[in-house]
């Protein structure tokens, strides 16, 4: 099993730097069943976070190249589960991809509340406003 960094996959999906687009390609394109790429949450996170303020992607187009991800048999997703309900949360909602993995995560792990100063994600999520 191979790890992968953001910056991998960011430049695998956007593919604005010609040399490092073909190595990114290359590695991810040679991940298999047997030898599969390992993708953390946090990358997960911070790959939504990147793709939406840097390279200014829609949330469908986010949402396209997560479930890509999510739904390869090349790849491992660290909590594959709890990024698939993650991703449910972000489809129907304004709020971040990284918001949605921390209500779905502290929601499976058995929190009660979840609080935050993010009102999106207080209204969208169900978490609970600190004022």
């Amino acid at each position: 099993m191979i790890g992968v960094d953001t910056n991998i996959l960011v430049r695998y999906f956007v593919k604005d730097d010609p040399i490092q687009t073909l190595a990114a390609t290359r590695i991810v394109n040679g991940f298999s069943p047997e030898e599969p790429g390992w993708v953390g949450h946090l990358v997960l996170s911070e790959l939504a976070w990147t793709l939406r303020r840097i390279y200014k992607l829609d949330r469908i187009a986010i949402a396209r190249i997560i479930e890509k991800l999510l739904t390869s048999k090349d790849i491992v997703i660290e909590q594959r589960d709890t990024m698939r309900q993650a991703l449910l949360l972000y489809e129907g909602s304004k709020a971040d991809f990284g918001d949605c993995v921390i209500a779905m995560a502290a929601r499976l792990a058995g929190c009660g509340r979840i609080i935050t100063f993010d009102e999106t994600a207080a209204r969208d999520l169900g978490m609970e406003l600190l004022r």
